[in-house]
């Protein structure tokens, strides 16, 4: 059985390094995208301080729809081009948000939250799985080596997939 270990350093590459070793381990051999998605969720949002939400929303083909998560309900249905999530998602590229906002068209699905990092999920055909969303009540809690990280650990799940 996986045992999460705590990971207590203010270092984020040693931070994102060991969540990385630790969702290796977590989803080794499981091939159920669900069990995968929701541990995977819970890993990051107890790992990972100042977060107040963190989850997926997969496209269904048309829009995002709110997947595995942790943290207060969230918005269902996300349209591609809309907000954090639908621009990264139609981008196709991680977007990182120092004060959501000052976003256009930015979706507050939670009034708390400030800041967001969202990595889109790309399969390696090229059609998109869904994003990865996590959010803090903190203004300007994401940064570079978070993006870095956030893509390391997206990585380690869309591998999962294969």
């Amino acid at each position: 059985m996986f045992e999460a270990k705590a990971i207590a350093t203010d270092d984020k590459a040693t931070l994102y390094a060991e969540l990385v070793r630790q969702a290796e381990g977590l989803m080794h051999g499981e091939t159920n995208v669900v069990a995968n998605a929701a541990n995977f969720a819970a890993l990051v949002y107890d790992a990972v301080p100042d977060l107040n939400w963190a989850g997926f929303y997969l496209f269904d083909g048309t829009e995002l729809v709110v997947g595995p998560f942790q943290g207060k309900p969230a918005c269902i249905r996300i349209a591609l081009g809309r907000g954090v999530c639908g621009t990264a998602a139609q981008r196709r590229e991680t977007q990182v948000v120092r004060d959501v906002h000052e976003f256009a068209g930015h979706i507050a699905c939670d009034s708390a939250s400030n800041s967001e990092i969202v990595v889109p999920l790309v399969k390696a055909d090229g059609s998109l799985f869904g994003v990865w969303d996590v959010d803090s009540p903190s203004v300007a809690r994401f940064d570079d080596e978070d993006r870095e990280g956030m893509e390391a650990l997206c990585r380690v799940f869309m591998a999962t997939l294969a």
